[in-house]
């Protein structure tokens, strides 16, 4: 007989008074004055009037609260988004109009370049980013993962998913968990009874997630090039090697850099936006008037149409240059969780967006009177007198873009791993101020090398452009997909709105994505190389964690079987946690422990860490407590969202869960139990399983979990490794698993 789950009125969720106890010690000192609120996670102290700050307070996630802003901090926002948000967009005048590569263009050619340009920023970044993407958060966090979460809380996932699905009657309930509508759309009915749809889904989810990998190696090598090439029209002498070994040193130092965190340096990133968007404006507007007055008639889209008359095929190559006018447009999308959206839209529509119109205005501009400098567009166009100033200025603001996507990879491994579909590398936080702010020295060494492989390989060239504008345009492809999805399901727009969207953006997206892939050849393959590679790290890994948890629910012990050991092991005082991914039944390695042992502690308690498609869970939200049998057996399931770190040292933890316990005791000797328990110490026991394929499974099957899933066990941190537990109350038991 199986062991059963206990029925569902047993299951407590333990609000803020059943963390008292962390509050004792973490907060004593902070006391203020205010009423009780139990709302707000306070707790009175002895009835004087005064409140402890306690726990919830601590680690609640303070930029999602929901915060009212007057216009001078929406102001302020939007200024600090310079430096964060724009630093990739913004820089794109760097190489957009020199990656174009037509043999002899006339000024028809350079307006309609132009009128390309001006119509994918706009259709793209402003209408599709900015009034309409923006609006898709989850509880003020964005990015493709903010998409795919939106979708679980609404949709009930179900069957074998790469993403592990756990669901519990208590989730809706949570503060961050969006409310289900009352009446799901036919396409809701549809994913919730299709699970090949739902499987498409959440691949596309990964695809995208590493695709941005991809940017994240190639925004470092194109910007950093872009900025230093210029050098060379200062001196013949001065090759394309040596701008290559510079970016190369450049590159070098900007990674062994991450390791200080971003807050060291966050404080000059807007200041040098906001000089950069003032100079290139300002030169662009110079250019125009003396180059080019009525440059500004490419607005008219007739221009596009002449544009391809008359380059026709080679026209049609070239769309992959003008794609990259509009890359980081993601970047607003994705760190829409540091700011908020009006900051966001503000900073886009009256600064960003006129001084890009502006640039690239200026160099068509230019273009049209010196359409042999296409190739040296930026520089050339920049007057004499400021050249140096504006190298400076162009290095600066290519490395503001460059980290910005290299943080944004810290926080997209960071999401894959809380989410279970991402081996554990090691996540330092650098800032105490912002949780967000992390560094992976794993991923930023792979990243440095990529970075590097890519900037010597291509010397330089515009291969790097053209993958870069594959990366680009793919992860917006899945962002159209996902926010069709998105509006339909959960939004409940019209049928015909949502059509339009997706048929208008696919379209266009589309159209760029067919001349893209015509250059994979020419450099174009690189980001489905980096993207390959991360997606057979989680495919292997999401595997091997399924097969895992599969042997675990065949081989649970069953309720008679558990009752008979415990009764049977002699008991010792204090407590014993025993840490597994099964929030039901009694895992196998309880058994293969008791066997060893012959002893269990005086208190057990089954500690299940679980991650859930929600941006943040309150600590009054974290902790489920659930009684089992015989007497002094407990089941605590702890409750985390994708966004949220686990900081909790283990004294915390046992102390959270001990006020938990007592919280549901039922007499007086309980109580005694579990005291008693806690003045005897405590352990935590980790199972460290070994997966093990035999041959009735093919030999693909078996080279993934004997091969690599295995390699990938062995070479990255273990769970207990992102847990703050004291090696001396640390146990871990070696099963191994034939599958």
């Amino acid at each position: 007989m199986e062991h059963q789950a206990p029925p569902d009125d047993f299951i407590v969720q333990v609000n803020a008074a059943a963390v008292a106890a962390v509050d004792e010690r973490s907060s004593a000192s902070q006391i203020e004055e205010a009423a009780r609120d139990d709302d707000d996670g306070k707790t009175t102290d002895g009835g004087a009037g005064l409140t402890r700050r306690t726990f919830s307070e601590s680690y609640r996630m303070k930029h999602r609260n929901p915060l009212e802003f007057t216009k001078w901090q929406v102001a302020l926002l939007s200024y600090q988004s310079l430096g964060v948000v724009y630093g990739d967009i913004g820089t794109s005048p760097l190489y957009v109009f020199s990656s174009f590569t037509l043999p002899d263009p006339g000024e028809e050619d350079i307006l309609g370049i132009l009128s390309l340009i001006l119509w994918t920023l706009t259709m793209i970044s402003l209408v599709k980013y900015v009034f309409i993407v923006l609006h898709a958060d989850d509880h003020g966090e964005g990015g493709t993962f903010a998409l795919y979460s939106l979708l679980r809380q609404h949709v009930n996932f179900k069957g074998k998913m790469p993403m592990p699905v756990t669901h519990l009657a208590s989730d809706i309930n949570l503060k961050f968990h969006s409310k289900k509508n009352d009446l799901p759309s036919r396409m809701q009915e549809f994913l919730e009874g299709s699970t090949t749809a739902q499987a498409v889904i959440t691949y596309i989810v990964l695809v995208g997630t590493c695709m941005v990998m991809g940017d994240g190696a190639l925004t470092p090598s194109i910007s950093v090039l872009s900025a230093v090439q210029g050098i060379q029209s200062r001196s013949s002498r001065i090759t394309q090697d040596h701008v290559v070994i510079l970016c190369v040193i450049i590159l070098v130092f900007l990674f062994l850099f991450q390791r200080h965190g971003t807050s060291k340096v966050s404080f000059t990133f807007s200041p040098i936006m906001l000089l950069w968007f003032a100079l290139v404006s300002s030169i662009g507007l110079y250019n125009i008037i003396k180059y080019y007055p009525p440059v500004l008639k490419a607005l008219s889209p007739h221009y596009i149409y002449i544009y391809f008359v008359r380059n026709k095929r080679a026209g049609w190559e070239q769309l992959g240059a003008a794609i990259l006018c509009i890359t980081g447009s993601e970047a607003m999308f994705a760190d829409l969780g540091h700011f908020n959206k009006l900051s966001i839209q503000m900073a886009f529509s009256f600064l960003v967006y006129p001084s890009l119109i502006l640039a690239y205005a200026g160099q068509a501009a230019f273009l049209i009177k010196n359409p042999s400098k296409l190739s040296t567009t930026f520089y050339s166009s920049i007057p004499e007198p400021l050249f140096w100033p504006m190298f400076i200025v162009a290095s600066l603001a290519a490395i503001v873009a460059s980290q910005a996507l290299i943080s944004a990879s810290y926080s997209i491994i960071r999401q894959s791993i809380a989410l279970g579909c991402f081996p554990r590398v090691t996540m330092k936080h650098t800032s105490e101020k912002y949780e967000g702010q992390v560094y992976s020295p794993e991923i930023t060494y792979f990243l440095m090398i990529v970075c590097i492989l890519i900037t010597v390989g291509f010397k330089g060239g515009p291969e790097i452009g053209q993958a870069y504008g594959v990366a680009v345009i793919w992860v917006m492809l899945i962002t159209t997909k996902l926010m069709t999805v998105v509006m339909i399901i959960i939004w409940q727009v019209h049928i015909a709105v949502a059509g339009l969207f997706f048929i208008v953006y696919s379209s266009i997206e589309g159209l760029y994505t067919t001349s893209l892939l015509y250059k994979i050849a020419q450099g174009g393959w690189v980001p489905f190389a980096i993207t390959a590679f991360f997606l057979i790290i989680t495919l292997s890994w999401t595997y091997g964690r399924s097969k895992k948890n599969e042997y675990e629910a065949s081989n649970l012990m069953d309720r008679q079987e558990f009752i008979k050991t415990v009764t049977m092991s002699n008991r010792v005082p204090g407590i014993c946690f025993f840490c597994t991914d099964l929030m039901n039944g009694i895992p196998p390695i309880v058994r293969h422990y008791a066997h060893h042992m012959g002893c269990l502690r005086e208190l057990v308690v089954f500690v299940t860490v679980r991650f859930l498609h929600v941006t943040s869970v309150l600590p009054e939200e974290r902790f489920l407590i659930d009684k089992l049998e015989p007497f002094g057996v407990y089941r605590c399931i702890v409750q985390y969202g994708y966004m949220d770190s686990q900081d909790m040292e283990d004294s915390e933890y046992v102390a959270s869960v001990i006020a938990s316990l007592k919280d549901i005791a039922e007499n007086e000797d309980e109580i005694a139990l579990i005291d008693s328990a806690l003045a005897n110490g405590s352990s935590f026991v980790i199972g460290r399983v070994i997966l093990s394929m035999g041959t009735r499974q093919n030999c693909f099957k078996r080279f993934v979990i004997n091969n690599l899933y295995r390699f990938l066990q062995k070479n990255f941190r273990s769970n207990i490794s992102s847990l703050k537990i004291a090696p001396g109350k640390t146990l871990q038991i070696g099963m191994q698993y034939e599958i």
